[in-house]
């Protein structure tokens, strides 16, 4: 009986690290190489001025869009005209001109104003919000972390040499020896 416990707990535990690892792969693929293809991007949400359509802490993806496509009513990210030149995303209220360079009044849909600039878009695609995923944006910012970054760097590969180290030097199981060739 304790074998049979034994070999579920190490069944478990292997499950575990294979999702984990599972996970990290997937991860890795949807957040840090699929978007350098230019095919989407992802951004964390960092104020409210979008509620209800998306809040502080969610995550957009963005994908790229004709600026000839650009609607009346489409949310798009750009850079504001004035200040720091921030990436803002925000509901096209008006489209001022069309054409190479357009340009757009915008605002965010909890404002109660419009944004006071109007915003020329640059380039040949604007980035227009396809996909709101709530909350994911906050564990985005934890693992840009100095904490996550020194868990990635140093623990992690730590661990995963002890698990493979224990692999090596454990001793198997009655279950798992091989028959004995008669």
């Amino acid at each position: 009986m304790r074998v049979r416990s034994a070999r579920r707990r190490r069944g478990a535990a292997e499950l575990l690290v294979r999702g984990v690892l599972a996970c990290s792969v997937l991860t890795l693929i949807l957040l840090g190489l699929l978007p350098r293809t230019g095919w989407y991007r992802t951004q964390t949400v960092l104020s409210g001025s979008m509620r209800p359509y998306f809040s502080p802490g969610d995550l957009v993806v963005v994908t790229p869009e004709p600026l000839s496509q650009v609607r009346v009513g489409h949310v798009i990210t750009y850079r504001i005209p004035v200040g720091d030149h921030h990436v803002q995303t925000h509901r096209v209220t008006r489209i001022v001109r069309g054409g190479a360079n357009p340009l757009v009044r915008t605002k965010g849909d909890a404002n109660a104003e419009a944004d006071p600039w109007t915003a020329k878009l640059h380039g040949t695609t604007a980035w227009r919000v396809r996909l709101v995923v709530p909350k994911a944006g906050w564990a985005i910012a934890r693992l840009r972390s100095p904490a996550a970054r020194s868990i990635s760097i140093f623990a992690a590969p730590f661990l995963l040499a002890l698990v493979g180290l224990w692999r090596i030097w454990r001793v198997p199981d009655a279950t798992e020896l091989p028959d004995a060739i008669g």
